[in-house]
This record gives C-alpha cells, structure tokens and sequence, in this order.
C-alpha cells in the first residue's frame, strides 16, 4: 500500500511539471530511438548481407587471376591474364570436392535489339553457371555443352534486360547484336531483384563461354573462374584442391608464389559483417551518449526539484514520514521519468527504423530482448542518476528544510 500512495505522489509531482518533465525525458528518448534504430538497421543490413551471399551461388568459390606487375608497379587484383578454359578441365580432373566449374568472361557491352539498346554486363559462362549462382528461367531453355563447343551466338536474358529490349514481350526467339555479331535470344531468367548494396542482379546477359572469349574477346584472357563445392563442409578442401590442380597447371615451381586467388562465400560474408557489426557498434555507442546525457539532465531536474520541494519534505518529515520513504519517493520519480523516455523511445526508434528501412530498401530486424534491455537500462539509469538527489531529499533536517524560503 505504502508503495501505491509513494507511486501516485510521484505521478503528481511529475504531471505538475509535464513541460519540464518531458524535457527531462528527452535525452532518454532519442539516446533509447538512436540505439533501437540503428540496431534494427545493423541487424537488418546483416540479414540482406547474408541473403546476397547466399543468392552468389551454392558453396562458391571464386577463383581470380593475380596482379600484374610491370617495372615494379603492380596492378589491381585480377588485372593478369594467368587464367584460361583449360584450369577449367584441370579443375574438374583433379579437384573431387569441386561439383561445378564454369569459366567467366566479363564484357560491358551494348546490346541492340531493333530500334532500342541497352549498356549490360555481358558474361561468357558455361552451362553449370546456373547451378553455380543458381539461377532460374522464367523462358526458354539454357544453352548447352554443345553450343559452348561450337561457339554459337545463343544468348539468356537477365529479367531487367529483357524488359528494357523487350517491354512487355516474349523475347526467345528474337535476335539482338552485340558489336555487330548477331545472336538469338534462346531464354530469360527468372528475377533475383536487388542486392542489399543495390546492385541489380537481372542487369546482365549470358552467351557460352567460347563465344565470349573468341568473338567478343582476345580468345586468351579468362577474367576468373566459379566453382561450387560439393558441400559447404568441403569448401575448405576444395579450395585447397583447386591450389594444388592451377600450380601443376600453370607449372608453378615451389617456392613462387601462386599467380591466382580464392574467395568463398565465408570469407566474403565475414568481411562484410564485420564492417557492418563494427559500423552499427560504433554508432550505437555513440547514441549511448544520449543515454548518459539524459541520466544527467534527470539528476539535474531531480536536484531542482528537491530544492524547490524542501518546505513540502520538512512538513512531511514533520508529520512523521521516515527518511526511507521520501528516498524512496524520489527514487520512484526519477525511475518512472527514465522508463518513460524508454519506452517512448523504444517507440519512435522502431518507427524510425521501419521507415528508414522502407525507404533505403533493407531489412529491420530486432529481437523483442533487445528492447526489454534498452528499456531495463534505463531503468538502471533512472535508478543510478536518482539515488543523489533522492539520498540529498532524505537527508534534510525537518527543522531547516521548514524554514526554508
């Protein structure tokens, strides 16, 4: 009962002054918001990043050519041309934790069709590229082993391709020129939409390999390899597979270093991960301040308002309240001001989030426990930055805090 009545005299006090307490509260709602939505986003970023990883492929593993190195200065990664269709028959004959394999050529090329054009990525793979990345068709059929051999000018349409060259039609069937060499649209591939990067994954079109390489290309330079583990247990093996087959096959002598590199789908999610946990912490951290800030401006408020109660404390020590319930009491206000500003930050953090989330696309992911922790912290807060001011309450002398003007 003691509890209810300290409880409801607290409730007055702060509805006397709900300008000033709201005020008080600010600090506690946007460092409560800041951090519930920038964990949301973080998590959310996460989650797209995990999806974009696993719509690369099943278990891949890219595999790109080295540096060049001309005069001492070295190039970019990938700029050598240490890679050729044969690693792909090596691969395949030597690696038994390696399933699928495919050559990619990667060309940005203007596409023609009738009287409309379109500038796409334009990549010579082979038939396993759609178990690799796993792709689907919305249309037709993909080329085969055999087109590949005979270096025919068939070609698959990604989603936003096709709707550019072909707003609204069927295209298979239908011709488009690529520098001049004529090829026929044999299919259309089945939506993957945007990245969480925002790269669109249906702005590309596929042609075999040999016919990329030899018609459109130098006939020499392979500019990497994608190859898909058996399982995602036997990534490691693989790649350690695939070391071993491209040194035999580019003769490489112990000691030199290999002219290639690999990638995994692990290592690649891991990277940016990290980035992601330590941007969305650092920032966090950041909006914690906020928190600290408004357990300042709490205490503040709450030795303002012992100053101006100090008659209403003696008068009420007078009349026989013990020290113990006026701690109390302004324990209780500075806690309920705390869990206020939490929970209307938890609030306008998830709204914020949601919205943001909305408008740049991404996901917005947080677990309810998440939220009972922010807001249990500032009950902690509430607790920590009131014990001053409410212990300085208790401690007055009836008889001064009475003459007090």
């Amino acid at each position: 009962m003691k509890w209810q009545i300290l409880t409801v005299v607290a409730l007055r006090s702060i509805a006397k002054n709900r300008l000033r307490s709201l005020l008080t509260m600010l600090g506690i709602i946007i460092g409560v918001g800041s951090v519930i939505a920038l964990l949301a986003l973080g998590q959310g970023s996460q989650k797209d990043i995990a999806a974009d990883i696993d719509a690369l492929g099943t278990n891949l593993i890219i595999i790109m050519p080295d540096s060049t190195a001309t005069g001492g200065v070295r190039g970019g990664a990938g700029t050598s041309s240490s890679l050729s269709l044969a690693d792909v028959d090596a691969i395949l004959a030597d690696c038994p934790a390696v399933r699928y394999v495919s050559p990619e050529i990667r060309l940005s090329e203007q596409i023609i069709a009738g009287n409309r054009n379109w500038n796409s990525a334009v990549r010579g793979v082979s038939p396993t590229f759609r178990q690799i990345r796993n792709y689907r068709l919305a249309n037709g059929a993909f080329f085969s082993d055999r087109e590949v051999q005979s270096k025919a000018k068939v070609a698959l349409l990604g989603a936003t391709v096709a709707e550019e060259l072909f707003p609204g039609q069927n295209p298979v069937g239908a011709r488009i020129r690529i520098r001049n060499v004529p090829f026929t649209v044999i299919g259309v591939l089945a939506a993957k939409g945007q990245t969480g990067m925002g790269a669109d994954q249906d702005d590309l079109l596929l042609i075999p390999s040999t016919t990329a390489l030899y018609r459109l290309s130098d006939g020499k330079t392979v500019r990497g390899l994608l190859a898909s583990a058996v399982s995602a247990d036997q990534i490691d093996t693989a790649k350690t597979q695939i070391t071993a087959a491209l040194r035999r096959a580019h003769r490489l002598r112990d000691g030199q270093p290999d002219d290639f590199s690999l990638r995994d789908q692990t290592e690649i999610g891991t990277m940016a991960s990290q980035v992601t946990t330590t941007l969305t912490l650092l920032l966090s951290a950041i909006a914690g301040v906020s928190l600290l800030v408004g357990g300042i401006g709490v205490m503040n408020i709450m030795l303002v308002s012992v100053t101006e109660r100090t008659r209403e404390i003696g008068i009420r020590l007078a009349v026989g309240a013990r020290s113990g319930d006026i701690l109390v009491q302004f324990l209780i206000e500075a806690v309920i001001l705390c869990l206020c500003g939490g929970i209307i930050g938890a609030l306008s953090g998830l709204g914020i989030a949601y919205s943001l989330g909305h408008i740049m696309g991404s996901s917005v992911v947080l677990s309810p426990l998440v939220i009972l922790l922010s807001v249990g912290f500032t009950l902690a807060v509430g607790v920590f930055f009131g014990f001053y001011p409410a212990r300085k309450a208790a401690g007055l002398n009836p008889i001064e805090a009475l003459r007090y003007e």
